[in-house]
């Protein structure tokens, strides 16, 4: 869409370039929602492509991902064997769901400054206990976890002038089991419920909850808890009101089928098969589940 109202677009090459924020001004990641509807408060456009930062870097430490990074660049990343969540990485990209022409221009940051609830980056983040590095202006720079950085739909910690500049994944996280679990009401709609279930090799196991809710959670508990234990959790972390209402889903089905695919992670990264644990919650397997 043509954004008429738009008197400028700035192209800064490093960070002293940046100008100081004003009334009407927004970033330009990869603009797939920018340029989707009209945008009539915003006059001036600061593209942070311009700034040239490198989409991923791998180190000891971890994995940094910019806030420019594309889909398409994080699903093409090869990562060391030794990060066996590394598969959870390509289940998020394809939870995305949009042709290659939106992969290849909608960016890691992008989708975690809209803050949908639905949005895949923002659970992989939250599942991977990822760090959002923020810039402000003046030349700070503070780092938040997801879960702090995205407070509802449309809705994160942004203040004006400041700039998400990258996401950070510590090694630990991605040497971690994962189990993914999606949701929809249709085959190709967009994320009722997303849920990743991630295990540490001493049995502490961690849930997180994306799509169905508000805002992301990330539930830990020292060693995987029973089936009863994990939907006292779930219903003691996520009030009624927490739960999303959209056309996408209502929030009682939103509640049944958190629960459900919460059950089947649970099951996936411990022993008990998946029909036992359905019969002592008494829970019907919730239809469009995710592999």
């Amino acid at each position: 869409m043509d954004l008429n109202a738009i008197e400028a677009i700035l192209q800064p090459r490093s960070r002293g370039e940046l100008p100081a924020w004003r009334d009407g001004d927004a970033c330009l990641g990869g603009g797939t929602w920018l340029f989707s509807e009209p945008q009539p408060a915003t006059r001036r456009l600061l593209d942070l492509a311009s700034l040239g930062w490198p989409p991923h870097t791998i180190t000891a430490d971890g994995l940094t991902l910019a806030a420019t990074c594309t889909i398409a660049q994080l699903d093409r990343l090869a990562l060391p064997p030794a990060w066996i969540a590394a598969p959870l990485i390509g289940q998020c990209c394809r939870a995305l769901l949009g042709s290659f022409k939106i992969w290849n221009t909608a960016t890691v940051g992008g989708n975690l400054c809209l803050a949908l609830p639905a949005g895949p980056m923002i659970a992989l983040a939250t599942a991977l206990e990822a760090t959002c590095t923020i810039w402000s202006p003046g030349g700070g720079e503070r780092g938040l976890a997801t879960t702090e950085f995205v407070l509802g739909p449309r809705h994160t910690i942004l203040q004006p002038g400041e700039i998400l500049r990258d996401v950070r994944i510590p090694a630990v996280a991605l040497a971690r089991r994962t189990a993914f679990r999606r949701t929809s009401l249709s085959a190709n709609g967009r994320s009722g419920a997303l849920l990743i279930g991630t295990r540490d090799a001493d049995g502490a196991f961690a849930l997180t909850v994306t799509a169905s809710v508000r805002r992301p959670l990330r539930l830990t508990f020292e060693g995987l808890p029973g089936p009863a234990a994990l939907a006292r959790a779930i219903d003691d972390a996520i009030p009624e009101a927490l739960y999303h209402d959209d056309v996408h889903g209502r929030p009682d089905w939103r509640r049944h089928v958190t629960r459900h695919l919460a059950d089947e992670i649970r099951a996936a990264l411990g022993d008990a098969p998946a029909d036992e644990i359905h019969a002592a919650l008494g829970a019907a397997p919730a239809e469009g589940a995710g592999p």
